[in-house]
């Protein structure tokens, strides 16, 4: 089976990490793939992380963590691209770019089945402005998703969502993401040492205004942690500048920055005690996957399906600490002394944070699922081929029988 993935290699986001792990997943299962992505054709890929497999090159004239605007030429690239590559099956990672709506178009046209994978963040309980702001992004999508073969997203609530906006209730699958847990494992770490904490708290993302840095930082500050806890920001953003100025080492805030060696991630998730997502929307977040599968007590808001993973059943318990999206700095308050504090607990909830994960969201489990949609579409598209090619034949089949009779001067009929 041939893929011809559409995603991104940069810059770092969750999308870029979804496409790297799921691209791999899919050659370690045998599949053949070709990865299409924004890029210009002298940049390079760490070859170390990125699987083996033909690239093309799409034209683009800016991108970003959260959009791409592509260049007039890159439909025709595309369309080029797929007419040589003639792959059986196209899966777009969506990238937040025009070229989202015209694929249906180039597919159908094509004859190639089509399948999106919809990161869009979002809160379904629409509490906040910024969740009203992904509201709209959902309504201008959805028309177009109708036209996709199979759309994935993460979460029962997001699938109620498209449902609500139009999108037919066959055409949507649920696959939530997965985490490679033979990497991201709990192991050896020095970074406590590096910074000279007895307890290290977390935070790993984007430093933008839907993911409620600030909240945490200010929360951070007004709970007085002391010199030996430390806040660990890993990321980068248009906030950060900003939010530096005034959060900064006296109050235990450690500005790390954007991290791209996965590794070096891995070793910092390793040697954290607790891992903080204040996000205000959300998809389902890989770092928070992530840091589970490391057995990082985790809190996380309620948006998107985060609180969905961490949520427990009656007898298990939460596999973390869930919080509200309205009021997270006064949640984090009251909270964070409690766990800088109470190092059993912590270690209890990193625990069953592992567990959560080897139970639900494996990368193996993960790529199952997809395979079996890939599979199960393309069966679905060779007997709709068939059919129409039956219906074909009697077409021609009846065309070439009136063929039979002619008519004479008299206006009757005869052979």
């Amino acid at each position: 089976m041939h893929i011809a993935w559409i995603g991104k290699k940069s810059p770092f986001c969750g999308n870029v990490t979804y496409s790297r792990e799921v691209t791999n997943g899919l050659l370690d299962r045998g599949l053949q793939v070709s990865f299409l992505h924004f890029a210009q054709e002298e940049e390079v890929s760490d070859a170390s992380n990125w699987p083996s497999c033909l690239e093309v090159s799409l034209p683009f004239l800016y991108k970003s963590q959260v959009y791409t605007l592509p260049t007039l030429k890159s439909r025709k690239v595309l369309m080029r691209s797929l007419e040589q590559l003639k792959p059986d099956l196209v899966h777009a990672s969506l990238t937040l770019s025009p070229l989202d709506f015209l694929l249906p178009e180039i597919c159908e046209e094509l004859n190639i089945p089509l399948i999106a994978t919809f990161h869009t963040p979002f809160d379904g309980k629409q509490r906040n402005i910024k969740s009203g702001t992904q509201l709209l992004t959902y309504q201008l999508y959805a028309p177009f998703l109708a036209n996709y073969d199979r759309v994935i997203i993460f979460s029962k609530v997001q699938r109620d969502l498209l449902e609500r906006l139009g999108v037919a209730a066959s055409n949507i699958a649920v696959i939530p993401n997965g985490v490679d847990e033979r990497k991201y494992c709990p192991g050896p770490s020095n970074i406590k040492s590096q910074l000279n904490a007895k307890r290290l708290f977390v935070y790993q993302g984007r430093i933008a205004t839907e993911k409620n840095v600030e909240a945490l930082l200010r929360a951070w500050k007004q709970s007085e942690m002391g010199t030996e806890s430390k806040l660990l920001i890993v990321g980068d953003g248009p906030l950060k500048p900003s939010l530096e100025a005034f959060y900064d080492e006296e109050c235990g805030i450690i500005w790390w920055g954007a991290e791209a060696d996965e590794q070096r991630r891995i070793e910092i998730l390793r040697g954290a005690d607790v891992f903080i997502l204040p996000s205000l929307v959300e998809g389902l977040s890989l770092s928070l996957l992530e840091a589970m599968s490391c057995g990082v007590a985790c809190v996380a808001t309620d948006a998107g399906a985060d609180g969905e993973v961490l949520e427990g059943n009656p007898l298990e318990g939460d596999a973390g600490i869930i919080l509200r999206t309205n009021g997270v700095a006064g949640q984090l308050r009251t909270l964070l002394p409690v766990l800088r504090g109470h190092q059993e607990f912590t270690k209890q909830l990193g625990q069953k944070a592992r567990a959560r994960i080897m139970e639900q969201y494996t990368l193996s489990r993960n790529i199952d699922q997809l395979v079996k949609l890939y599979e199960d579409l393309l069966q679905e598209r060779k007997i709709q081929n068939i059919q129409l090619a039956g219906l074909r034949y009697k077409r021609r089949a009846k065309e070439s029988a009136s063929s039979w009779f002619m008519v004479d001067d008299s206006g009757r009929a005869c052979e």
